[in-house]
């Protein structure tokens, strides 16, 4: 038996079973804006939580980076994460349809280090290029008793608001069985399952690799959109393909995955350690950051879009009518639910 992520300290199903139990308080919330402005739209554990300004509707997300922090301590790098925190909140914004358009940054450190906060800001900046979106405020944080260790701690997180007109809203639940799953390359392991990684992994040989920054899909997903019928996004983060179910559950749809792509090296090593499909594929993005659902006659226009970007693309697999994501390999079967 290799290593799991619960081992190293992660549990997926116990972040399910809490978060399952946080929409229902978080729902009791909606009554106190209810018919006036910022009225919410119920759209719980999808990527992002909506609400209603006049004739559009805004979409707003948060997300960290994680222990990939721990990452750019080890290596003292650290004009990357802030891409990565970028990334990961308007990645989120564009599975909804919405286009990102603003974002705060809070950055929490043990000390004053202007050096730190610097270098962190050079990537909030490029993320924001990337993005297409305008940083409009922030928060610096010093608080030594909770960030702690290492020899420049800090934690980092964005949020983000994006805008979609209501009838060009996306939740997945056009998604229609036979539609087929188009899978966008990662440039790696992004920001998700380092608590496994930097278990599984030796910092030396693979520290560089896994600093590369979380890559940003805003630009080609937006063009999609805007030029084929995209029937569900997914963005694929923490819980890695289970979480497809955040877009299958509107449909009632599941998810089989039959043709996904050749593992990179630092997914080999780590598939080397960990001895588990089913926990690699849980865990871990394994090549594909971004999912995108359409009819199959669109499929073509999509990966060509994606390639003109500079992002290889494939078609993974498809949609189906049992409510699960079952990943086919080597002859197996299995589901990561």
């Amino acid at each position: 038996m290799g290593v799991t992520y619960s081992s190293a300290g992660v549990s997926v199903t116990k972040v399910k079973s809490i978060h399952r139990k946080l929409w229902g308080r978080i729902a009791k919330t909606f009554k106190y804006r209810r018919g006036e402005m910022g009225g919410p739209v119920g759209i719980l554990g999808h990527y992002g939580g909506l609400f209603s300004m006049g004739g559009r509707l805004l979409a707003i997300h948060t997300d960290g980076v994680g222990t990939k922090v721990l990452v750019a301590q080890a290596l003292e790098k650290y004009d990357t994460v802030g891409i990565d925190g970028m990334a990961m909140s308007v990645n989120d914004i564009i599975c909804l349809g919405a286009e990102p358009l603003v974002v705060i940054d809070y950055l929490a450190l043990s000390k004053e280090d202007p050096y730190l906060v610097d270098e962190v800001m050079k990537g909030l900046v490029k993320g924001a290029k990337e993005s297409g979106v305008a940083i409009v405020g922030g928060e610096t944080a010093i608080i030594p008793e909770v960030i702690k260790g290492g020899r420049r701690p800090f934690d980092l997180a964005v949020s983000c608001v994006g805008a979609v007109d209501k009838d060009k809203l996306i939740t997945g639940e056009r998604m229609e069985t036979g539609d087929v799953i188009i899978g966008l390359e990662s440039s790696g392991l992004h920001s998700n399952g380092y608590t496994l990684a930097r278990r599984a992994l030796d910092m030396k040989r693979w520290g560089s690799e896994m600093l590369t920054p979380t890559r940003i899909y805003v630009k080609p997903v937006l063009q999609m959109i805007k030029s084929c019928d995209v029937h569900g996004i997914a963005h694929i983060t923490g819980g890695a393909f289970s979480k497809l179910m955040r877009i299958g559950k509107y449909a009632g749809k599941g998810f089989l995955l039959d043709n996904m792509p050749k593992p990179k090296p630092i997914f080999e090593e780590l598939g080397r350690r960990v001895k588990s499909d089913y926990e690699m594929y849980r865990t871990f993005n394994m090549g594909v950051g971004m999912c995108i659902v359409c009819n199959k006659r669109e499929s073509g226009r999509v990966i060509e879009i994606s390639r003109r970007h500079g992002i290889n693309a494939r078609v993974i697999g498809k949609i189906t009518g049992k409510r699960d994501v079952i990943l086919e390999k080597d002859g197996k079967r299995i589901s990561l639910l």
